[in-house]
């Protein structure tokens, strides 16, 4: 394992060769063929099962290759920044396309107008509008795709869609990639579905004679047998792309999208081309036309920056007045759209406010209940406005800032050996490199060698406050090589740390409480539970996306994580988690043992503790199959 970025990297990261470059000199083209030609290498190739514990810290000469090695523009990026780049460009040393991207792309710049922090349905909201408000071109990534009322906000968007284009006597390119498991993905990693099986049972995608003006073309896409494409993220004309951690079909989870625009969404778009593989039919509709050729579009409308001044007016606050009436919102029973993202944001705070008859909890409570339809009564006490819930979080505009794509190709064999890749690298050197503090908010929180990175910074007198599920995914998480689940994971760490008590108090483990609620809800229950996948450090730094902290993630899936060098995004994020959800209030865990107790010295009904018993592994087998089925959380 390089400890340096060889020659062999920086020019390949210095070349202005990438996929995307040579598919717009030929259409006809397929990804993976332009791909062999560049960087002669499709398939992965692993050297090392275990990256070495003891790493050589980049120099100062390393950090200015690493920044050679980004288009950042005018931005230049901190230190922290910096170290982990250069650290997650020295795993495409052994394959260029570890990162699902062209090496020239993976640094880059943009700005980041819209976080969403809610609720499943919510970012699917925003995407239909995205898709309604295309005129091109919309490329979707998905792991799984349900017939469900949140798959028909996505097909509801494309019938309005198909509509528009028809109207401008225009046709609009849509390709989307999901894994849905096939007998056929054997021989076909890549898949094409006919139209008859993404029309069918359970897909539910609208048909060429329902939606004749779009051009529609689906990929079902695995590497057996672990290779999952967990990837979830879309593109949509080229200018406008979101980063999220929700699947489409419907549960319970509260979710997050990041909305970039600028250069990184031609890192997006290449990574859609590397991923789907196959030859386009029809090609690419924006080839010719990449996002760095204009600046980025939401800024420019003054709707938006009226955003900030009317929340000026009100002292700071997006909402907090109580509302006669309520926009309506988005249905998939009862479509509705916007012309911009400012009319989003504002349709949401309608959405959410408190009215005479419904309490802000109230509001809550029926929000979250939507989802999956449950009738599960709030807990938790009115909050002040200042507390209150806000799905839309619009971000002042800013500069562009550094980004770059810190993601990960899938690895089908059932082994580990696929763990030298730029996701878990950018992981570790953030942890390894923090100053003074850590946050992570996951479903899962087990994968092998990054426990012994959490215990060396706290060490260190780094805070590291994590975030996770109870319960989330306990079947699957009990099988051997996947490492536990959240609480036996805990209870190690605390272990591992034994008497010093100062560490332990820097440990800060937090099971995920609702915003209605005053405790954690086992995700058993199927009510409330978080499927965010972020991580903050030293409050400027921070990686989102699709990766969990679990070990299908880390040595399996296809992933693609966006890793940001913003103060600014950074503060806006984790001041949304703290108004949209409760886990700082009420589940924090017991700096003995790492398990949530209540007032009584309870555990939280379903929980299992530390000791699953002798016969987990059962347990553990049946939700693997739950888990490819799409019945467990992924």
């Amino acid at each position: 394992m390089p400890y340096k970025i060889t020659d062999k990297v920086y020019n390949l990261c210095t070349s202005s060769s990438t996929v995307s470059d040579e598919l717009a000199r030929d259409p006809s083209l397929a990804p993976g063929k332009a791909a062999e030609r560049l960087f002669r290498s499709e398939a992965v190739r692993v050297l090392e099962k275990k990256p070495p514990k003891d790493r050589i810290p980049a120099t100062a000469d390393d950090l200015k290759r690493a920044y050679e090695c980004g288009r950042f523009g005018e931005t230049r990026p901190s230190e922290l920044f910096l170290r982990v780049f250069h650290d997650a460009l020295c795993t495409l040393e052994h394959d260029p396309l570890m990162g699902v991207v062209s090496p020239p792309l993976m640094g880059s710049t943009g700005v980041l107008p819209l976080t969403v922090i809610g609720p499943l349905p919510d970012l699917l909201r925003h995407m239909a509008n995205l898709i309604v408000r295309a005129e091109k071109e919309v490329l979707i990534g998905t792991n799984y795709w349900m017939d469900s009322d949140a798959s028909h906000l996505i097909t509801n968007a494309l019938r309005e869609l198909n509509q528009r284009a028809g109207e401008r006597g225009q046709r609009v390119v849509c390709k989307m990639i999901y894994d849905r498991g096939n007998i056929k993905q054997l021989a076909d990693h890549h898949h094409i579905d006919s139209v008859k099986e993404y029309m069918g049972k359970g897909i539910a995608i609208p048909g060429p004679d329902e939606i004749p003006n779009i051009d529609m073309q689906v990929q079902n896409y695995h590497r057996p047998a672990l290779g999952t494409f967990h990837a979830k993220y879309a593109i949509f004309d080229r200018k406008y792309g979101v980063i999220q951690s929700s699947n489409i079909q419907d549960n319970a989870n509260l979710e997050m999208l990041t909305h970039v625009e600028g250069p990184i969404v031609d890192s997006l778009y290449d990574t859609f081309l590397i991923s789907w593989h196959k030859e386009m039919e029809p090609p690419s509709s924006t080839l010719n036309q990449p996002a760095e050729a204009d600046a980025p579009p939401t800024f420019q409308k003054p709707s938006f920056h009226t955003l900030f001044s009317e929340c000026e007016k009100n002292g700071g606050m997006p909402n907090g007045a109580v509302s006669e009436t309520r926009m309506p919102e988005n249905l998939c029973t009862a479509p509705v759209y916007d012309l911009d993202m400012a009319g989003e944001v504002l349709r949401k705070r309608s959405v959410m406010s408190a009215t005479t008859t419904e309490s802000a909890m109230q509001v809550v409570t029926r929000h979250l209940n939507n989802t999956t339809h449950q009738m599960r009564n709030a807990t938790a006490p009115e909050c002040a406005p200042v507390d209150a819930m806000q799905p839309y979080i619009p971000h002042r505009p800013h500069a562009p800032c550094p980004m770059a794509l810190v993601s990960r190709k899938p690895w089908g064999a059932p082994n580990h050996s696929c763990v030298y890749t730029p996701q878990n690298e950018a992981w570790l050197s953030a942890v390894r490199n923090a100053q003074s503090h850590v946050f992570i908010q996951t479903p899962d929180l087990n994968a092998e060698p990054l426990l012994p990175e959490i215990a060396a910074a706290v060490r260190r007198g780094v805070v590291v406050e994590y975030y996770v599920c109870l319960g989330y995914n306990d079947a699957g998480e009990l099988l051997p090589g996947q490492g536990g689940t959240n609480e036996m994971v805990a209870n190690k760490l605390y272990e591992e740390l034994g008497d010093d008590e100062e560490s332990r108090s820097r440990l800060k483990v937090h099971y995920y409480v609702a915003k209605d609620q005053v405790m954690p809800v086992h995700d058993k229950f199927k009510g409330r539970s978080c499927h965010i996948k972020l991580m903050i450090v030293d409050r400027h730094l921070g990686i989102q996306g699709n990766g969990n902290q679990d070990a299908q993630s880390w040595f399996h899936s296809q992933e693609v994580n966006l890793m940001i060098d913003s103060e600014e995004v950074c503060r806006d994020w984790l001041e949304a988690l703290r108004r949209n959800q409760n886990t700082h209030l009420y589940g924090k865990a017991d700096q003995k043992d790492g398990l949530w107790y209540d007032e009584d010295g309870k555990e939280a009904p379903g929980a299992i503790g530390k000791n699953p018993g002798h016969f987990a592994w059962a347990t553990g087998i049946m939700g693997a199959i739950d888990r490819v089925r799409g019945v467990g959380g992924f």
